[in-house]
C-alpha cells in the first residue's frame, strides 16, 4: 500500500477537498489525484463521488477511514518506537480521559500508579466526551477512559461500574441532612445545569419532570461543583466525578430516582505499555469501586 496515497485520502475526508488536502500534502492537485486514483485502483474501490468541487465519500470510504487513521498513527509512530528503543527510554503510557471524571477519578488513580510505577512516565490527555470519538479512531493512546457507551464503534471497553447520581449541595445548606430528595424538594434552588450535549443532562431530562429551569448552564461538570460550593445552587453529581477538594465543602444526597451512568476503559496499548496499562486499569476498577461505596453509605 502506497503511504502517500493513503495520507491523500485521509487528508480528503478531513477537509472536504481534494484541493485542501493536497496543499496539506504539499503536492500539486493533479499529483494528489493520481496518488487517490492509485488507492482506489489497488483496491478496486470508489472512495468519492464528486459534487462540483467536493469530494462525497462513499460508504466503502467512510468503513476505511478508521481503519486508514489507525494505520497511519502506526506508521507515524515507528520513530518514537525506534528513537526509545536506541536510547532504552520506556515509553510514556498516553492516557485519554473524559473530563467529567478526570480530577475525580483518573488523577488519584494515575497518583496511585505512580506510587507503585515510579519509573513508568504517563502522559494525560483531558477531553469532553463528544471529542474523544475522534480521538479514539486515530488510536495515539494506551489506555481511554469514558461513560459507556464509548463514543466510538467496534471497541469492546472493559466495565468498570455504574455510578448513581446524586444532588450537590453546599455544605450547611438547609437540605443537605435529608435523606433524599425529589423535585418537588428543589423548586426554588437554583439549578446548575450541563448543557444539553452532555450525557448527564439528556439522562435527567428524559427520565426527570418537575425542576425548574437551569439557572446555570456550563459545559463540565467540574464548573458546575465550583458553583455548587460557592453557594449558587444545586448540581446532579456522584463521587466517582466530584472532584476531591471541593469534597468537604460539598454534600451529596440521594435522589429519590435511580439514576445510573456506566463507565469503563479501553486499552489499546503497544507492546511496550501494555502491562502498564493494564497495572492502571486495575487500579482504576480499585478507585471506581471504593468511591461507589460512598454513596451506598449515604443510602444506608
Amino acid at each position: 500500500m502506497n503511504i502517500r496515497s493513503l495520507r491523500i485520502f485521509v487528508y480528503v475526508m478531513e477537509e472536504g477537498t481534494l484541493a485542501r488536502a493536497a496543499e496539506r500534502m504539499h503536492l500539486s492537485q493533479s499529483a494528489a489525484s493520481r496518488q487517490l486514483g492509485l488507492l482506489e485502483e489497488e483496491f478496486d474501490v470508489t472512495l468519492f463521488s464528486r459534487d462540483q468541487k467536493r469530494l462525497i465519500p462513499t460508504p466503502q470510504a467512510e468503513t476505511f477511514y478508521p481503519e486508514a487513521l489507525s494505520l497511519l498513527a502506526q506508521i507515524d509512530d515507528l520513530p518514537t518506537v525506534f528513537g526509545q528503543m536506541k536510547e532504552d527510554i520506556r515509553s510514556p503510557l498516553r492516557i485519554i480521559s473524559q473530563t467529567r471524571i478526570a480530577n475525580g477519578l483518573v488523577v488519584p488513580a494515575i497518583a496511585e500508579f505512580a506510587a507503585q510505577y515510579p519509573e513508568q512516565p504517563i502522559n494525560l490527555e483531558i477531553m469532553l466526551r463528544r471529542d474523544l470519538g475522534r480521538r479514539i479512531m486515530h488510536r495515539q493512546f494506551d489506555l481511554c477512559v469514558s461513560a459507556l457507551p464509548l463514543p466510538a464503534e467496534k471497541l469492546d471497553p472493559i466495565p468498570l461500574g455504574a455510578t448513581t447520581l446524586c444532588i450537590a449541595l453546599p455544605r450547611g445548606h438547609s437540605l443537605a441532612s435529608r435523606c433524599s430528595l425529589g423535585p418537588q424538594d428543589m423548586r426554588g434552588v437554583p439549578y446548575i445545569a450541563l448543557d444539553e450535549s452532555t450525557v448527564v443532562r439528556r439522562l435527567i431530562d428524559r427520565h426527570v419532570a418537575g425542576l425548574d429551569k437551569p439557572v446555570y448552564e456550563v459545559s463540565v461538570g467540574t464548573a458546575a461543583y465550583r458553583l455548587v460550593h460557592r453557594g449558587l445552587g444545586f448540581a446532579f453529581a456522584d463521587p466517582i466525578s466530584l472532584d476531591p477538594e471541593l469534597a468537604d465543602g460539598i454534600v451529596l444526597v440521594p435522589w429519590e430516582q435511580e439514576l445510573t451512568i456506566a463507565f469503563g476503559y479501553f486499552v489499546a496499548a503497544q507492546q511496550t505499555t501494555e502491562q502498564s496499562a493494564h497495572a492502571f486499569g486495575k487500579i482504576l476498577e480499585q478507585h471506581f469501586v471504593r468511591k461507589c461505596g460512598d454513596v451506598e453509605r449515604l443510602r444506608t
